[in-house]
């Protein structure tokens, strides 16, 4: 029977195929993940004592909300209804979904409680849990406007040692589903998700068809794992933004205020964005057990998995910012966060003149001044660029905004670390001893990869862009967003920078949306030097998606002449479209080191 018709068996919908990630190891230092508008639910709530909902912002509405503040023991309100059974949600989950309050319960202080529990000696069977939805399917943005749906979590208080097959999720499916549509076409979009106790959150939009189709379905467009620390512990806020006030329209992806995904409607193609995205949504709460996601992981419940594992929900809201709706002009380009997570800031509340300092504020999402658009090595808010005072080259510039003058003074060249390298002084964008005090003027410090000189956003991903990183462009190896057993190193290949090295068999790289486009790409071709033993060679693989699916092309070599003697090697892949995570795994039978990678790129 299909999935969807399957899942209306039960009295609420939801088909839900959850991605299949495949990476373990993220790799979080050489992942500058995010930005663009910051989320409302800035703050991270650090106790448990239950907050108010945030009061919307200038521009914003504040649309609908719950801040579950029912009797202790009671069940949901008219709000919610229940999804109920055990097998019904097509995702591989074993828990049996109840009504009952030992599994959805208000605690009486404002907090909702989803619980999952165990009986019996077989941890494969034996789970309850809850999963409710909202009954109001009304939650969208209208054209030109954007939606944010946000909530403060406290995620199951488990680990890895003992949260195998836990399986939190706080999501939405389009109201298509509610009356004859199909899923995934009717959009999916995933808020948060951990699996295993990872204290990490992944975010997915799923469209298109499935399998396969425009977005590499039932996988889906995915963040892959985003580390959360502490949300195992502490309430935070997980939220999306879906933006229909820009062109591309695009959905945004924010942990505490921070965005670390995004996808762009130019990603699909126009008909499948619109079915996914252009339209109302209804809101769902689950605690899983098992099933595909945690299985990729080597979850699923085992001897040593904890009974009474709970998601906590502090409040849930639902915010509107209308068509034209004030809050400072037009929002585009992309939040850049430092210590403390503060963002990047002009000072003078996005006036902005020519001599302005750059300091760090609060992020504000209604601030365009934090907004930043990056493009042939300039940062540009506000119609200036980001500057060195007069051009200075000494420790110490302070750095200002002044009217782009295609000088180096307005250089920016992102570096692998996080760092923003200004080529002119050789000295980096720097926060004066790493202070997270609102107003610390930005200046240029000697490179030394400190928290002070790390920045986060998504304009300098691999490519460039908000848009994923352009398989056509050429991927620096560096830039991976997980790996394992791999080592960077300084290169003195052309361009200089780093490699990637130290590579034996097993050994992979991740990088997450690698985006094909729809013509079909054939080529592959990777910068390699070896410095090998004789006799020792080995293959360098290409696969989408996940390490177990097939190998896409690969080629094989040996010995170049030296560690850092550099050779262009093309290999022939099966012809691929469409966004995928891209894996280079590398297997020799020698048991030793035998390649470097610098860079590689699609054709």
């Amino acid at each position: 029977m299909n999935r969807v018709a399957q899942q209306y068996l039960s009295p609420a919908s939801g088909a839900r195929r959850r991605p299949r990630w495949r990476a373990t190891i993220a790799t979080l230092a050489t992942t500058i993940a995010a930005a663009i508008p910051v989320s409302i639910g800035l703050v991270a709530i650090g106790g448990p004592a239950s907050a108010a909902v945030p009061a919307p912002p200038s521009g914003w509405s504040l649309t609908w909300s719950d801040d579950f503040s029912g009797a202790s023991g009671s069940g949901v309100d008219s709000n919610w209804k229940y999804d109920t059974g055990q097998g019904v949600f097509g995702t591989g989950e074993i828990e049996t979904m109840t009504n009952s309050t030992a599994n959805v319960y208000q605690d009486g202080n404002g907090h909702l409680v989803i619980k999952a529990l165990h009986s019996g000696t077989d941890p494969g069977s034996g789970w309850t849990s809850g999963r409710i939805e909202t009954n109001a399917d009304t939650f969208g943005a209208p054209a030109g406007g954007i939606v944010e749906m946000v909530s403060s979590i406290q995620q199951p208080n488990v680990n890895t040692t003992n949260g195998a097959g836990y399986w939190p999720a706080f999501w939405m499916l389009g109201n298509g589903l509610r009356n004859g549509g199909v899923w995934p076409s009717i959009g999916e979009v995933d808020i948060l998700e951990d699996i295993n106790g990872r204290s990490s959150v992944f975010g997915t939009l799923h469209c298109g068809t499935n399998p396969g189709g425009p977005c590499n379905e039932s996988t889906g467009i995915g963040s892959g794992e985003h580390a959360c620390s502490g949300c195992q512990t502490a309430y935070h806020t997980y939220a999306v933004q879906i933006d229909r006030s820009i062109s591309p329209e695009q959905i945004r992806w924010y942990l505490d205020g921070s965005e670390y995904f995004s996808v762009n409607a130019n990603q699909v193609d126009a008909t499948t964005w619109s079915n996914a995205v252009d339209h109302p949504f209804f809101i769902i709460y689950d605690l899983a057990m098992g099933g595909g996601f945690p299985d990729a992981f080597g979850g699923g419940p085992n001897a040593s998995t904890v009974s009474g594992g709970q998601m906590n929900i502090d409040w849930v809201a639902v915010y509107n910012k209308a068509p034209g709706g004030g809050g400072g002009g037009t929002i585009t380009g992309s939040t850049i966060t430092g210590p403390g997570g503060k963002c990047i800031d002009v000072s003078g509340d996005d006036t902005g003149g020519n001599g302005a300092a750059v300091q760090l504020w609060d992020c504000q999402p209604s601030a365009v001044d934090q907004h930043w658009t990056y493009t042939n090595n300039t940062l540009q808010t506000l119609g200036r660029c980001m500057d060195v005072t007069s051009g200075g080259t000494t420790n110490g510039t302070k750095v200002q905004l002044w009217d782009c003058n295609n000088t180096g003074s307005q250089q920016w060249v992102a570096q692998a670390g996080g760092s923003l390298l200004n080529p002119q002084s050789g000295r980096c964008l720097d926060d004066p001893s790493g202070s997270t005090t609102n107003g610390a003027r930005l200046q240029i410090w000697d490179c030394n990869n400190t928290t002070a000189q790390h920045w986060t956003s998504a304009l300098f991903s691999t490519g460039g862009g908000t848009g994923g990183t352009s398989a056509t462009s050429t991927i620096q190896a560096e830039s991976d967003n997980a790996q394992s057993g791999t080592q960077t190193e300084t290169t003195t290949d052309t361009g200089g920078g780093q490699d990637v090295g130290y590579i034996s068999n097993g050994d992979w790289l991740q990088y997450n949306n690698v985006n094909f486009g729809s013509t079909t790409l054939t080529q592959f071709k990777a910068r390699v030097a070896s410095g090998a033993a004789a006799g020792v060679s080995g293959t360098v693989e290409v696969h989408l998606d996940s390490l177990t699916n097939p190998t896409i092309g690969s080629f094989s070599l040996g010995n170049t002449g030296g560690w850092q003697t550099w050779q262009t090697i093309p290999a022939n892949i099966t012809g691929t479209t469409g966004t995928h995570t891209v894996y280079l795994k590398f297997t020799t039978g020698s048991g030793q080191d035998f390649v470097n990678i610098n860079w590689f790129t699609f054709s």
